[in-house]
């Protein structure tokens, strides 16, 4: 699977926070993005677009992002869930980890994190 194919889902309340993510992933091609500012509207585009990857942040408004894996989980259990978080305890962590989410990255982001996540997950669907 090309990069250029991806639809991805990025989801978190800060505006900044989903524009950074985006940068990054925009440097290895030109996927088709979507983004919500909680986990509802995540759950929501989840369900419309039905992403190849999700980025979700564990801390936002209406549902957070623990409640957010778990519905789209319940809709789709092969859902590709990466948590993109800067704050959330490691029972948080554990928990979204344990309720569907593939892998976890910390804010800030690093780029290289983002690539090898991109890389590894095109990687295994070719």
């Amino acid at each position: 699977m090309e990069i250029d194919n991806l639809k991805i889902l990025i989801c978190d309340d800060s505006i900044l926070a989903r524009k950074q993510l985006k940068d990054i992933i925009l440097a290895l091609g030109t996927p088709t993005f979507y983004e919500a500012p909680d986990g509802q509207k995540a759950i929501d585009t989840y369900k419309k677009v039905k992403p190849d990857i999700v980025f979700l942040d564990i801390v936002m408004p209406v549902k957070d992002g623990n409640t957010a894996i778990k519905e789209i989980i319940a809709f789709d259990k092969d859902a590709t869930i990466f948590i993109a978080s800067s704050v959330g305890s490691q029972t948080q962590l554990k928990s979204a980890i344990e309720s569907g989410a593939k892998d976890f990255i910390q804010k800030p982001l690093d780029t290289q994190q983002v690539v090898n996540l991109i890389e590894k997950y095109i990687g295994g669907k070719q």
